[in-house]
């Protein structure tokens, strides 16, 4: 996600064209605390006023895109009013007072936050959840804080245009063969990220913040490195230690080992370790309960299978393909990157034939004598393929309620192994029972009291997620050798 497919986001584009990405007018959003294994997220064309009365309508369209993009407000009232005081402090702390600030929790479990120029602040559950305490999160503010103040997106402003521009030229993607499969094969909405300096300026001035407001200014050293660690899990690394050789996301974006090496640096200006609270256990009674991962009432994926309970509909990929949810639509890549899918959702009317719509000039180069109508688990459903010059398209569409479900593959070359491959994949696409949908559980973050006896080895076995024993080591900030003390607080991840 990783981004999630909402039910409104997944219903309706009436566009004759495909589009692989939101506008690219989201291009310029700041994305500037995610995970270096998540694609970036950016930051958009923002007003040249951090006031907040009348806010332009630029900054509410681009506002309305973000929630699309990752989920929409993760509505959770007791952990919004905590992180609005820790807010509170840091304002009154920065070298900015008069400015104000709103931060809105996305329902997101990619590990993200960002500003826009007005003051919105906003940080993913994901990001939140991984933070161990509270000094952690109020580092994070406290950076995208710093680009507010040193009004870096208001300099980049000019940049945004240019690449608003450009973007232009490759929005419609798949009327490009050579080009469609390529951003098909993108997980995530591509954002452009802060310049290095700026980054580090941000950083330096965060530390700043959150020292004056009375937080550990190691806070920010410490998150840095479970970002590095969370990414290293999550491509299969060791977590124990960060590698100095991995860089983050972006090559423009300092390498998180870069990151912690700086915060480090600017924490020992303001004092040394404890000189701040840390607030551990107010911070771990706030967030508990809070769902984890992936909400599966906006559909997620499960290995190669995706399920939406709230849509009622599920599918199983082909082998050896990877899933993410977005917004937009749920996308699939094989290992290697030589076959990539999409899966969207449109509206058809009811009395067009599903084999004419597939020839009806949504994409370029269908073969219309490939186009064929036939039934997937009792629903109407047709197929055609289209070819490129360097890339080749099986097309299916599958009309599920009011709705038309629309399966895109992408090959370099489609073989009758990899074309019947696609065909075995669209036809697992089932409506989910009742049963079934009402049995699809959220995670949450769970929170106990570690009792006389219990070892971290213990209390991991009770994880209910994959990588228990470094998950449980990664969302507390624990390394492997450390001992648990009786009385004190830990997460679990739990239904």
């Amino acid at each position: 996600m990783r981004n999630t497919v909402s039910q409104s986001s997944m219903r309706r584009p009436r566009t004759r064209r495909l589009w692989l990405a939101v506008p690219l007018s989201l291009a310029v959003l700041a994305g500037c605390t995610q995970a270096p294994s998540t694609p970036r997220q950016v930051s958009l064309p923002i007003p040249r006023t951090i006031e907040r009365e009348a806010p332009p309508t630029a900054t509410v369209r681009e506002n309305a895109r973000i929630l699309a993009s990752y989920g929409g407000v993760y509505e959770n009232p007791r952990l919004q009013a905590d992180i609005e005081q820790t807010v509170a402090k840091l304002v009154a702390a920065s070298e900015r007072p008069d400015l104000k600030y709103q931060v809105t929790m996305l329902n997101s479990p990619a590990i993200n936050a960002f500003a826009l120029p007005n003051g919105n602040l906003y940080i993913s559950r994901g990001l939140i959840a991984l933070a161990a305490d509270k000094a952690e999160l109020a580092s994070v503010l406290a950076h995208e804080m710093g680009h507010v103040i040193a009004r870096h997106a208001a300099i980049r402003e000019e940049q945004a245009r240019q690449n608003a521009l450009v973007s232009q030229v490759v929005s419609e993607v798949l009327s490009d063969p050579n080009m469609g499969a390529l951003a098909l094969a993108k997980s995530k909405l591509t954002l452009a990220s802060f310049s290095r300096a700026q980054e580090f300026e941000a950083d330096g001035i965060g530390v700043g913040i959150s020292s004056r407001a009375g937080f550990d200014s190691f806070g920010a050293a410490r998150f840095l490195t479970a970002m590095q660690r969370n990414a290293d899990l999550k491509n299969g690394r060791k977590t124990e230690n960060v590698d100095p050789q991995v860089v983050d996301f972006m090559s423009s974006h300092p390498a998180t080992p870069e990151r912690v090496k700086n915060a480090l640096a600017n924490a020992r200006q303001v004092g040394g370790p404890g000189n701040g609270t840390r607030d551990r256990d107010a911070y771990l009674a706030a967030i508990d309960g809070m769902v984890y991962g992936e909400d599966p009432s906006e559909g997620f994926a499960r290995g190669r299978r995706f399920l939406h309970p709230k849509l009622g509909f599920t599918f199983v990929a082909p082998d050896r393909f990877s899933l993410d949810n977005t917004a937009q639509a749920v996308l699939g890549l094989k290992d290697g990157g030589d076959e990539a899918l999409r899966l969207d959702v449109v509206s058809v009317p009811a009395e067009q034939r599903l084999s004419d719509y597939l020839k009806s000039g949504w994409i370029d180069n269908v073969d219309p004598s490939s186009a064929e109508e036939f039934t997937v688990n009792g629903f109407q459903a047709a197929t055609a393929a289209a070819k490129g010059e360097r890339w080749s398209f099986r097309l299916f569409a599958v009309r599920f309620g009011s709705d038309v479900y629309r399966f895109i593959f992408a090959a370099r070359s489609l073989t009758a192994e990899n074309d019947r491959a696609f065909r075995e994949s669209v036809s697992t696409f089932r409506r989910m029972s009742l049963k079934e949908s009402a049995g699809v559980k959220p995670l949450h973050i769970r929170v106990v009291t570690v009792k006389p006896g219990d070892t971290i080895d213990k209390l991991a076995d009770r994880m209910a997620s994959d990588h228990k024993l470094a998950r449980f080591l990664l969302l507390n900030g624990f390394s492997a050798n450390d001992k648990l003390k009786p009385g004190e607080k830990v997460k679990l991840v739990m239904e």
